[in-house]
């Protein structure tokens, strides 16, 4: 078995309404359960929005701290799940599975050991 990152992109702006995302939010918590029952969920969270953010970076002797995300761009990092799975094949199932649930995209990467 190998881990796998599912990294959920999500669009930068405000939140969509809860009418809308209620169904979504359904979606994902039956595909969590789902990949429970499977035995290939191993860790799930949804992340605060990119204000939140802090970048800590080295910088000559020192570090230098910023607010924000680390770079900016049309999407950013919403969430991510680890799963662990047989292959890359069953991982990519899986992201598909997700990215029909949420309606974003889904960067599938494997978790050095």
């Amino acid at each position: 078995m190998a881990q796998y990152l599912l990294s959920v992109y999500q669009p930068v702006g405000p939140v969509p309404d809860p009418d809308f995302l209620a169904p979504i939010m359904q979606d994902v918590e039956n595909l969590n359960r789902d990949m429970k029952a499977a035995g290939v969920w191993v860790f799930a969270a949804g992340l605060h929005p990119t204000d939140t953010a802090t970048v800590v970076r080295q910088q000559g002797p020192g570090v230098l701290v910023t607010d924000g995300p680390f770079v900016e761009g049309k999407e950013h990092l919403g969430g991510f799940t680890v799963i662990d799975t047989p292959d890359l094949d069953a991982a990519l199932g899986w992201a598909e599975k997700l990215a029909r649930a949420t309606t974003l995209p889904i960067e599938v990467r494997p978790v050095q050991e």
